[in-house]
């Protein structure tokens, strides 16, 4: 069975500053998948480079800050971006598809089945799928945010072995290696590891949005299909090459120990946005956190938002930590009306029932 990766290639490697496309690298990366492609691996590329392609094409020197120019720049630079990607892979006679993606397109189920589906066929076929948010029609309130984030969700999708995220640094260090000379490597470390967060730290890149941070972000999401994470330097000669050959010098691998979780949980824990928060008592925080079992009705203190039924909500205890997030039976006008009741007083003197429980534990995810 062939094995998957998901490689995420950023804006900084994509673009040359001010000169466009990097089409030098692009042939590079392209002609090592043709490699990989050899040994029996499907790969799917995310790629940023859009808007800065499009102020290249147009011209502009500063990004701008406002969505409505961003959408616009996006949809005149991923004409050649795509373009760029095709004409190389024509070389070695591999086909490419597009897919644009917005949140909204894997927060709802039934599009995030069918986003899957897509995404199997076209790797079937041998199909290199290049993968970008849809910026052209995104808000704040249904953008992933940046396309490590986007990347990981991939992964979840395609069920990835690896995500191979290119940057134009060499991984995590153990410090920042621009001001401490004591800077060193981390070359594995456990999706679980503690110190994971603060080995990230923010982009000074002006195409980007992305930086370290996003990155770790990235690989706890994909940690959740078993996928491991490899932070690698994108312009190290024959870097996807080294990473198959599982050289030492590849940069940092984030490994993914005892973090995978059936598709419907990683789908609830990646893919959706809370829409309120059930605030519970001690005895059912311990029911959910320890003993895994579903919420009931009379464990909850509060709610806020005004979420709908089959929404994500946040499951908070009596200290508002949250302890895990879930699809909710109820929605909130019904549920504020049983809350701290139980299920027998509930039958007997309110007309509002229509589950036992408020969230199952199979539509749960601990935090």
């Amino acid at each position: 069975m062939k094995e998957t990766w998901v490689v995420k290639i950023g804006s900084s490697l994509v673009t040359k500053s001010s000169t466009g496309l990097d089409t030098k690298n692009i042939k590079s990366w392209v002609s090592q998948i043709d490699e990989l492609i050899k040994k029996n691996i499907n790969i799917i590329i995310v790629s940023s480079g859009a808007i800065a392609e499009g102020m290249n094409r147009l011209n502009l020197k500063k990004r701008p800050t406002s969505s409505s120019q961003l959408q616009a720049l996006a949809a005149i630079g991923q004409m050649g971006l795509v373009k760029a990607y095709e004409i190389a892979f024509k070389k070695f006679n591999i086909t490419t598809a597009q897919m644009l993606l917005t949140h909204e397109d894997l927060s709802n189920r039934e599009r995030y089945l069918n986003a899957k589906n897509t995404l199997n066929n076209l790797l079937k076929y041998n199909v290199i799928p290049i993968i970008n948010e849809n910026d052209t029609v995104s808000t704040d309130e249904i953008k992933f945010g940046d396309n490590d984030t986007l990347a990981s969700l991939v992964a979840n999708l395609s069920d990835a072995k690896s995500l191979v995220i290119l940057t134009d640094q060499n991984g995590l260090y153990s410090s920042d290696p621009r001001k401490s000379k004591d800077a060193k490597i981390i070359k594995k470390i456990c999706v679980t590891n503690k110190n994971l967060n603060k080995y990230a730290g923010p982009s000074i890149n002006s195409l980007g949005r992305g930086g370290m941070i996003t990155k770790v972000i990235a690989a706890k999401k994909a940690s959740k299909s078993n996928t491991q994470t490899i932070i690698a330097n994108g312009t190290k000669k024959n870097i996807l090459l080294k990473i198959l050959k599982e050289d030492d010098d590849i940069g940092t691998i984030i490994s993914n120990k005892n973090s995978s979780i059936n598709s419907k949980k990683q789908w609830i824990a990646n893919s959706l946005k809370s829409k309120g928060e059930v605030i519970i008592d001690s005895g059912a925080a311990n029911a959910v956190k320890k003993s895994g079992k579903s919420l009931l009705p009379v464990g909850i203190k509060s709610i806020t938002g005004n979420f709908k039924k089959g929404d994500l909500v946040t499951i908070c205890n009596s200290k508002n930590i949250e302890i895990a997030r879930g699809l909710s039976n109820y929605d909130a006008v019904k549920l504020s009306k049983i809350i701290g009741k139980s299920t027998k007083i509930i039958k007997k003197e309110i007309d509002l029932f229509e589950n036992e429980v408020v969230i199952h534990t199979d539509n749960m995810i601990l935090s």
